[in-house]
């Protein structure tokens, strides 16, 4: 739950300043060994059975924040074993990003109808009554369910006077809208990888931590402290109210700048020219092409629609994305530089990994990941002094609006209106695959025809991303206010909306070579 700091929150947030630390430090492999130990030195347990456990399964969530492969207990080794691999700077994580740590895992039933103490033993027991199957009986005065006979069907859980009988299910299966979580043959959770799209939002659910997704923590400060090439810092716009209540934009770069960075850069630049070319994509090809027209910037909900799909894949915008798009502008202004995007989403680190993008975005971390390598270096927006305050408000208030449901399918729309005034833009939105899956479907039987479609794979959008700190619900006010406060409204006014006035330009920064039998939402290419 995002929000709110509990166990689970302090765990992650430990590793990941570890993790910076051990970069920072040049650790060894035996420092690595014993990680565990120190982050754990006492001998009584905390939160597991015994503190050996809780020293294995924190090994394994070290093991996955540095990119390294899950070992399941059945496979014994060194905590270190494929160090030397993971030790690069250019070490890509291999698949899966998302991960069942299975001895954290908790079995939880994947569904159940439960009466409680709660239950008065009342003389109308409807619960009884409404039950379809006479799966519930009285005895001792009290109502019981038979399980042999229950369905699951959750009537006697809104018939209960009293709230005496509950309905519980496996919280990373309710999160995942993609379907993808099931059960092994000792009931612990099992990621279906041919339906995961890496959204993160079982890692985000699950009360016990047992679902972890892979990093770049070590690789990316190892790249800056290395010092042979600089590294960037690509933000996201949902960036805002994520570490103080206000974003304080002067500081942001000065915070990059101590933690090693070049210097950041708003990704919101790059969501003003994906604005752009979406908005030439559905003027140029809806209805004439296209029935209607999906945006792209979501990765989660690209692969969704894809993979469910498949018939409406090519409904998606190749225009390519506002990480994309901003890497290679920080590429082109400093030739020989790695980029790093700094974000709220799980899924940006699988939409990096494809051989298309590699060339352009080196490193993906979340904010969760920054937090701790702001905690292992001693950063803190509190001790950042006037004299380093710096300007960082280049994008539109319509590219910063793309953190939020609907602020994607607005901007285009916004454009469109000025380009083309006499065309009008139906628009629908969709935030969490749940939803998106619902859209999709009413897109099928013909029902948007015309509009433009606007997905995202989280709740609320990207400020619900699995790698946000802050509550959502907080997360888009503060989006609203750089919305409002941007010194720029539209994308046209952005001074990097000129680039794709120029024929030549617009080629180097929106072609991309890609395997000729790839999906258009793979290619992210605006052609």
């Amino acid at each position: 739950m995002r929000g709110l700091y509990s166990n689970k929150t302090d765990l992650r947030h430990q590793v990941f300043r570890e993790i910076a630390r051990f970069a920072y430090e040049d650790g060894t492999k035996a420092e690595f060994e014993q990680l565990p130990v120190k982050m754990l030195p006492s001998e009584h347990n905390k939160y597991r059975s015994s503190v050996f456990l809780e020293r294995a399964i924190l090994g394994e969530r070290l093991r996955l924040a540095m990119g390294m492969t899950y070992r399941p207990a059945s496979q014994g080794g060194l905590l270190s074993d494929g160090l030397e691999d993971a030790a690069t700077e250019d070490h890509y994580y291999t698949p899966p990003l998302v991960n069942v740590i299975k001895f954290a895992c908790n079995s939880c039933p994947e569904k159940r109808v439960l009466i409680t103490n709660g239950c008065q033993g009342c003389l109308e027991h409807p619960c009884m009554e409404v039950c379809p199957k006479q799966a519930i009986y009285r005895k001792d005065g009290k109502c019981h369910i038979d399980e042999s006979k229950c369905v699951k069907c959750g009537r006697c859980v809104q018939a209960c006077p009293y709230s005496a009988v509950i309905k519980q299910e496996r919280p990373c299966t309710v999160a995942c809208g993609a379907a993808a979580i099931k059960s092994d043959e000792l009931g612990r959770a099992e990621i279906d990888q041919k339906k995961c799209v890496g959204c993160g939002q079982c890692l985000v659910s699950c009360p016990f931590g047992a679902i972890v997704d892979k990093g770049q923590i070590y690789q990316c400060v190892k790249a800056i402290k290395n010092g042979n090439t600089p590294v960037y810092a690509a933000v996201a716009p949902s960036f805002a109210g994520q570490f103080v209540d206000k974003r304080a934009n002067e500081k942001v770069r000065a915070v990059f700048k101590r933690m090693g960075f070049a210097d950041a850069i708003e990704v919101a630049v790059g969501a003003d020219l994906c604005t752009i070319s979406e908005a030439r994509d559905f003027v140029e090809e809806v209805p004439s092409k296209l029935k209607f027209m999906a945006t792209s910037c979501c990765p989660a909900w690209a692969a969704f629609a894809k993979k469910n799909f498949p018939e409406l894949a090519e409904n998606i915008s190749m225009a390519l994305t506002p990480m994309v798009l901003t890497a290679r502008l920080i590429k082109k202004e400093h030739p020989g530089c790695k980029v790093a995007f700094v974000g709220p989403c799980a899924a940006k680190k699988l939409e990096a990994m494809r051989r298309t993008i590699r060339s352009d975005v080196d490193y993906v971390l979340t904010y969760e990941e920054v937090a701790g390598i702001m905690d292992a270096k001693g950063v803190s927006f509190d001790d950042i002094p006037m004299d380093e305050y710096l300007p960082f408000n280049e994008g539109s208030g319509d590219g910063c609006g793309f953190a939020v449901t609907g602020g994607v399918a607005q901007a285009v729309k916004n454009v469109i209106a000025k380009t083309n005034p006499e065309l009008e833009v139906k628009m629908v939105t969709a935030n969490g695959l749940a939803e998106c899956k619902k859209m999709l479907m009413m897109a099928k039987r013909g029902m948007y025809d015309g509009y433009l479609i606007e997905g995202m794979g989280c709740p609320a959008g990207c400020v619900g991303g699995a790698g946000t700190i802050v509550d959502p619900a907080k997360a888009a006010k503060a989006v609203a206010v750089d919305v409002k406060s941007a010194d720029v409204t539209t994308p046209f006014d952005s001074r990097y909306a000129s680039r794709l006035d120029d024929v030549e330009e617009r080629k180097k920064l929106l072609d991309s070579d890609f395997d000729t039998g790839a999906a258009p939402w793979e290619r992210f290419v605006f052609e």
